[in-house]
């Protein structure tokens, strides 16, 4: 039976959030169930036993998976609820993010060597159920698919008219159909999904992560420059209390959904030790969260309540904007082509495969890991997420089913 050797560091920020794991690193890291359970691994690769990727590259990928759709729809979501409740949903959500990809990494340290998923840590703690959890991560990872395609069929139209003239437009209409570039950018993107590792498309995240600082740079030149027109105050609001609360929660959840590659980073970090992980999670969920803070509270100030989902296709046609709607589209399958509002697709799935994989499973896991284990402060909390999530998905689901139901979508 193979152990995993961790080399003691000092402690750092993280240790404050998820808790000093390196004295008790050797005790969570050995198998669960022992021999009793087959899990099939493949270790054809030596990567597998060493991992490739450093702390960078780790992060960068984590903030990449995290950083796509939500930030055009966080400025709407902002604005359901107020600008000071607003940014306290941003820090509540990344909270309860880091927190899953902790448990969830904790539970990676169970299985053999670094061939942690979800699939091989169900089959350690819930053999019966683990189908059914890859189902949960499939329709999660289907949504985000599908809300990429659905920005990618509103801007590239947007993009062809700001570049080359509404005459042109008018000539090549095909060019302006949302459905021929969700065609064209569906066999982009296909290719990418056959690379077996995660640190394969480091260079590609890097790409990403430019045109998301490239967005900031729009929101807030928009916001501080010399054409900025101030919303009326009535448009504004610090708190906003109404159902809309609980539909647009899981837009909140969405956005920071990144636990179906935190397997991936413990696979293929060099050092995968949990202090390791926990400083690329705070990392990767910090980041993120300021980027969140920036583009959805200075989105909002920009158009007030009538912001619309996908925020940049509100700002003025220009060569400036047009590049940013362009880079945009590294971030990014026929149901986007039917469904136009980005804001339907993040609810439900952020109301059933995101809650399900961010705060159900993790919390789950854990407490199974730890069932005959006296209760802890670790362990509370991952009973906690889980009761959360099944309460997140319930509600939500439920307010968005009649949400639709009624037409006011």
């Amino acid at each position: 039976m193979s152990s995993i050797s961790i080399e003691e560091e000092t402690p750092s920020t993280s240790s404050a959030i998820f808790g000093n794991d390196q004295n008790n690193d050797h005790i969570d890291q050995s198998p669960l169930l022992g021999e009793s359970i087959d899990v099939e691994v493949e270790s054809d690769c030596e990567d597998e036993l060493t991992g490739t990727a450093n702390y960078l590259s780790c992060t960068v990928n984590l903030a990449n998976t995290i950083l796509g759709t939500g930030m055009l729809a966080m400025p709407a979501a902002v604005a359901s609820v107020g600008l000071l409740m607003g940014s306290m949903m941003i820090v509540y959500a990344a909270i309860t993010s880091g927190l899953g990809l902790y448990f969830l990494s904790r539970s990676a340290s169970h299985t053999y060597g670094r061939n942690s998923s979800f699939f091989a840590v169900s089959k350690l703690t819930y053999p019966s159920a683990a189908l059914l959890f890859d189902a949960a991560i499939a329709i999660k990872c289907f949504g985000v698919a599908v809300s990429y395609l659905i920005i990618v069929g509103d801007l590239m139209p947007q993009v062809i008219s700001g570049s080359l003239g509404d005459k042109f437009a008018d000539e090549y209409s095909l060019l302006m159909d949302r459905r021929f570039w969700i065609t064209i950018f569906m066999f982009v993107i296909i290719p990418l999904a056959f690379l077996k590792r995660l640190d394969s498309l480091r260079h590609t995240s890097f790409i990403a992560l430019i045109a998301v600082v490239y967005l900031v740079f729009i929101v807030i030149y928009h916001y501080f420059g010399p054409d900025y027109k101030a919303p009326p105050k009535e448009k504004l609001h610090y708190i906003k209390f109404s159902t809309k609360f609980f539909t647009n929660l899981p837009i909140f959840i969405f956005a920071f959904t990144c636990h179906q590659n935190v397997f991936s980073i413990y696979n293929e970090h060099i050092d995968n030790s949990q202090a390791s992980i926990n400083r690329v999670i705070f990392s990767a969920i910090g980041t993120t969260a300021t980027v969140y803070q920036i583009i959805g509270l200075l989105g909002y100030l920009s158009f007030g309540d009538d912001v619309l989902p996908n925020v940049i296709s509100m700002y003025e046609t220009s060569v400036f904007v047009t590049i940013g709607r362009v880079a945009f589209k590294w971030l990014y399958y026929i149901i986007a082509i039917l469904v136009s509002k980005l804001d339907l697709v993040l609810a439900f799935v952020g109301s059933t495969g995101s809650t399900t994989i961010s705060f159900i499973l993790p919390g789950i896991f854990y407490y199974k890991i730890h069932e005959n284990d006296p209760w802890d402060k670790k362990k509370i909390l991952a009973t906690f997420l889980a009761f959360y999530g099944l309460c997140v998905m319930t509600i939500c689901l439920t307010l968005n089913i009649k949400k639709v139901a009624s037409g006011n979508y």
